[in-house]
């Protein structure tokens, strides 16, 4: 078939500073889509938007063009006793120990908001919200729409992964963004993660945009400016979209990983939990439900009595999974203790998420293999007093001979004061 641009034009419009008109990027995304434009001239123009950036036109060009290669999901259809159910969402940018979409989810349910969420696995140090949940026996991923709606309507609440026509083009992006080092490029973040949640058919989404050494985005700065992208991309589709600005220079709470972070929400869910897994779990609600319309309501009260449980027993059971059953635990352990005695500064969420990940937690490619009980418990934090000896963390791991690779990923990642510093805050901001 007759093109009507050529590549090669489309790149060298970028690479000298210009911009992609929405025919343009229109044609691209949908050349590249169906194999008309090589890997090697989009990889050539990624590195062109890397360098030179995209303006707001752009972005909301390119995202949209990805959202059009695929398929829309729709739940406007939803209902339970004959009334329209509301929808709302969460996406993180990626942590360590981000366990946070396992309480949510079921905790914004259980005040009668449907929360469709299509998450991924994860990829190097930040981990993949499917990976934890394949760790509970029985449980599965892959659901159909029809499954999808009819757990959403009977429970509110699903998790699951993406159909392969949910923004097809995003996900070949993605794959070669991931081997040309192109993926952390503020313009080609916004537009993924918010092809995905638009085409999800949610009609309210939050954002938790994380900052510091375990995030993409390593400064306030850059996270607030991800984050009006992102909340002008999903105001322009008509998606109530906010964001928060949240801390991840320390892991979140005490467990990364994917079956021990498992146990750690299924503690929030019962009324405990680490504090900052619960201020964070939520903060993020409270935004969920007041877009979703309901306001005047304290989350935390579900955690308390008992209902956010009832609703994750029924969403894990909808999906295959036994929430009774054991979860996996490592054949093998290795304790980290203090060098010396001290108040704890700073414990690096990089390093952790690092550790974690060649422990067998996480990947370094899509087609690896992840180890359900390969992690980290974390026994202090920062402001926490130790003596020289004191056990740091817990490593898990089926595989003991990663424990030495582990801990070099470690070296450094604590250091100590005499005098406890000033917390950082969890929430930074908020963008609305």
């Amino acid at each position: 078939m007759s093109e009507k641009f050529d590549a090669v034009d489309v790149i060298r419009t970028k690479r000298d500073g210009g911009s992609l008109d929405p025919a343009m990027i229109d044609w691209v995304i949908d050349a590249y889509t169906r194999g008309a434009v090589a890997e090697e001239q989009m990889s050539a123009l990624l590195m062109s938007i890397f360098l030179r950036g995209m303006n707001a036109a752009e972005i909301s060009g390119w995202t949209g063009a990805m959202i059009r290669s695929g398929s829309r999901l729709d739940f406007g259809s939803l209902r339970r006793d004959g009334k329209p159910l509301p929808t709302a969402d969460k996406h993180s940018t990626g942590g360590v120990g981000d366990k946070i979409t396992l309480p949510l989810g079921p905790l914004v349910a259980s005040y009668g908001v449907a929360v469709p969420q299509l998450s991924g696995r994860g990829l190097g140090h930040t981990g993949g919200t499917l990976d934890k949940l394949e760790s509970i026996p029985g449980w599965r991923a892959d659901l159909t729409s029809a499954a999808m709606t009819t757990q959403l309507e009977d429970v509110g609440a699903v998790v699951c992964a993406a159909g392969a026509d949910l923004a097809p083009a995003d996900r070949k992006l993605y794959a070669l963004r991931d081997v040309t080092g192109t993926v952390d490029c503020l313009p080609l973040i916004a537009s993924s993660i918010m092809s995905k949640k638009i085409a999800e058919g949610t009609g309210a989404l939050v954002l938790d945009v994380k900052v510091g050494s375990g995030a993409f985005m390593k400064t306030r700065d850059d996270a607030a400016a991800l984050a009006r992208t992102m909340v002008d991309l999903g105001r322009d589709a008509g998606v109530a979209t906010v964001a928060l600005l949240t801390d991840m220079s320390t892991p979140l709470g005490r467990a990364v990983g994917n079956a021990v972070e498992v146990a750690e929400a299924q503690e929030v869910l019962a009324g405990g939990g680490p504090s900052d897994v619960v201020e964070l779990t939520v903060a993020l609600a409270v935004e969920m439900l007041e877009a979703a319309g309901v306001s005047g309501v304290d989350p935390a009260n579900a955690l308390a009595d008992g209902r956010a449980m009832d609703t994750w027993r029924r969403m894990i059971a909808g999906q295959g999974g036994d929430p009774d059953a054991a979860l996996p635990a490592a054949r093998e352990t290795d304790v980290v203790v203090a060098e010396r005695g001290g108040v704890i500064e700073r414990l690096d969420a990089l390093a952790v998420g690092t550790a974690a990940w060649r422990l067998g937690a996480g990947r370094a490619r899509k087609e690896d293999d992840v180890q359900a009980a390969a992690g980290i418990t974390l026994h202090a934090k920062p402001g926490d007093r130790v003596t020289a000896g004191d056990r740091l963390m817990t490593l898990h791991s089926d595989t003991p001979e990663t424990f030495s690779r582990a801990r070099e990923s470690l070296n450094g990642s604590v250091t100590y004061s005499e005098t406890p510093a000033s917390p950082i805050p969890l929430i930074l901001g908020r963008v609305a």
